[in-house]
């Protein structure tokens, strides 16, 4: 079990890094407010540090013209880490979303790509029992979509977790010993979630869905996914969230028709990171659902590919 040795790593690392330990500080200031869409909220956090990664630059030209930042030769010196499955390294996040972030990039510089990964993320997501594990695809969210890497904060900071645990918008797709498939229903997004003991058929089940997903989008580096998992009691929950778009047509806009969002794991698990004030003082409930319209598959459409895939 790693959560004392990330306990341990935390302290240090707030106590030894000027960066990290402002930062946590500073998120004790955020501003929050919430959006109540009758049966689910979702939050509006003011982050301005997230700024970075709200509006990273990840055409290729861009990527290949700065410094890895995931790389262990361009960290910055204060930043330590621990090893995980001789893979990955665990790293405090110095611009924190959560109130316990990390960042776990590959200790080799691969893409970003999760075709043949959710074993890791699995095995990553058991390890820390008490954090959500999330991956942004390589065009939904990934500033670094050039080097492999998960993030993870605590558990209970995003709303899709309480709001899967009331099955209010869930309904099963299909069942069998160890795994359970379902579908979301009056949630605005499309969303498959599987849950189970038994590993192989999760991730099973996750690569019939990757070879769908990839069939209806053949130009891609990979399908366009986001993925939160967490492990509870002996099984683990998988929220795949498919995505039609990287970017909403808010973001490219002029003036006051802007809204800088950039939707990612945490933003479609119901908080919306604004790191501009204007932003979060502005977006309505008409806003998230146009966003969320625009870059996830809705119900309607998630069900026909659904019935070809599965």
């Amino acid at each position: 079990m790693y959560t004392e040795k990330i306990n341990e790593l935390f302290s240090s690392q707030l106590h030894d890094w000027e960066l990290a330990r402002t930062n946590y500080r500073q998120l004790e200031k955020v501003r929050t407010r919430k959006l109540d869409f009758g049966t689910f909220e979702v939050s509006v956090q003011f982050n301005p540090e997230r700024m970075r990664s709200s509006a990273a630059k990840v055409d290729a030209r861009s990527i290949g013209e700065r410094p890895c930042f995931l790389c262990a030769k361009n960290r910055p010196q204060e930043q330590r880490g621990l090893s995980f499955d001789n893979r990955l390294t665990i790293l405090v996040n110095p611009f924190p979303i959560f109130r316990r972030h990390l960042t776990v990039p590959s200790d080799d510089h691969i893409d970003q790509r999760i075709g043949n990964n959710l074993g890791i993320m699995l095995s990553l997501a058991k390890a820390m029992p008490s954090y959500t594990v999330f991956y942004n695809g390589p065009q939904c969210g990934a500033s670094a979509p050039d080097h492999f890497h998960f993030q993870a904060g605590n558990k209970g900071f995003m709303p899709l977790e309480n709001d899967f645990q009331n099955g209010r918008h869930t309904t099963l797709l299909f069942s069998e010993p160890g795994l359970e498939a379902c579908k979301w229903k009056d949630y605005l997004r499309g969303i498959v979630t599987l849950k189970g003991s038994d590993r192989e058929k999760l991730i099973r089940v996750f690569d019939r869905l990757f070879t769908g997903f990839s069939e209806i989008q053949p130009d891609r580096p990979e399908p366009m996914l986001n993925i939160l998992v967490g492990y509870v009691s002996e099984y683990w929950i998988v929220h795949i969230i498919p995505r039609k778009q990287h970017r909403p047509a808010q973001f490219f806009m002029q003036g006051n028709d802007q809204l800088l969002i950039s939707p990612a794991a945490v933003d479609l698990g119901g908080v919306i990171i604004t790191p501009r004030e204007e932003d979060f003082n502005r977006i309505n409930k008409n806003d998230i659902e146009d966003i969320f319209r625009q870059v996830c598959f809705e119900e309607s459409e998630l069900d026909g590919l659904l019935n070809d895939i599965l």
